[in-house]
């Protein structure tokens, strides 16, 4: 028989974990169809609450349930690369335990891998039940990467994507401790299918993704997948020394005509906050990429284990 490795990254979700596994298991006749083993592969990413509890109560009545938990919380890219490094089956499916990824589609999804799809991806034909702003931010960065990367990266595009083990073994191969799995998907190539659905609000608890921290993320999607940032900054660089020159040669023109009034000094201050504030723009550009090379270059791992079940 053929595995399923359904990977669930989780943190603090204690409330989440047997509901999800309910609804997982409304696909059992399915699975038995397809002649599918099946196993569930809970990732703890070091959370306080009972998640674990709760993941070693369903191991205890279904032994295809897994738990690989974490020492400490290092987010759900370490998490979902965790995933599918401990999985053992042909096909892995990512999903959210909280429900927002319909285990319902899954039917639908492996009917494309029997076509000969490589991956099957998921995307949000709306942000409802989100905060506009929110909403709005998000668009702009999908908008934004598609003009500086190379690499394809969907409008709403979810994490709720099952693969086979050939590109599963693709994405392990990349092991940057920086990880942007979205930008990973599409620069490791394979034929994709793309599944829309209407979105769907949380079935309980709460969101761990603020404004602040999908901004962080979207930070290392660009300086992940992009280098158009560094050009920008070296263009700039360029024109206002272009600039200065050009001012420069004004100020000796004008001097030698008109002589050195003491007026001016107003414009002077501006131009000189103006160049300054462009420079520590263009090295806060250039040290975002320079704290990206430091992290990698220690080599330090992605995740460490505190107990696997």
């Amino acid at each position: 028989m053929r595995m399923l490795s359904v990977i669930v990254p989780c943190y603090n979700e204690e409330e989440s974990v047997a509901d999800f596994y309910q609804e997982l298991m409304k696909n059992e006749t399915f699975f038995k169809e397809k002649e599918l083993e099946v196993e569930v592969l809970f990732i703890d990413d070091g959370s306080r609450d009972n998640t674990v509890a709760e993941v070693k109560k369903l191991r205890e009545a279904d032994p295809r349930v897994r738990l690989v938990s974490f020492s400490r919380n290092f987010g759900k890219e370490a998490g979902m690369y965790a995933g599918l490094e401990k999985s053992r089956g042909d096909y892995a499916v990512l999903m959210d335990v909280d429900l927002q990824d319909p285990p319902s589609l899954l039917p639908e999804m492996y009917s494309y891998i029997e076509q000969g799809y490589d991956s099957v991806a998921t995307r949000r034909v709306n942000r409802k039940g989100e905060p506009p702003i929110r909403s709005l931010f998000a668009r702009m960065f999908y908008r934004l990467m598609k003009r500086i990367s190379r690499t394809e990266i969907m409008d709403g595009a979810r994490d709720y994507r099952l693969m086979t083990r050939q590109m599963v073994n693709a994405i392990l191969q990349m092991q940057e401790y920086n990880r942007f799995t979205k930008g990973i998907y599409g620069w490791v190539g394979f034929e994709t299918k793309w599944i829309a659905y209407e979105n769907v609000e949380r079935a309980k608890g709460e969101t761990k993704w603020n404004f602040w921290k999908l901004l962080i993320y979207s930070l290392e999607g660009i300086t992940a997948f992009s280098t158009v940032p560094l050009s920008i900054a070296s263009v700039m660089g360029v024109l206002f020394c272009v600039l200065a020159f050009a001012l420069i040669i004004f100020i000796v023109v004008r001097t030698s005509i008109f002589g050195d009034p003491v007026s001016g000094w107003p414009s002077l201050v501006c131009i000189i906050s103006l160049i300054s504030g462009v420079q520590l723009f263009c090295m806060g550009i250039i040290g975002q990429y320079l704290a990206k090379t430091y992290l990698e270059v220690k080599r330090r791992p992605i995740y460490i284990v505190k107990e696997e079940l």
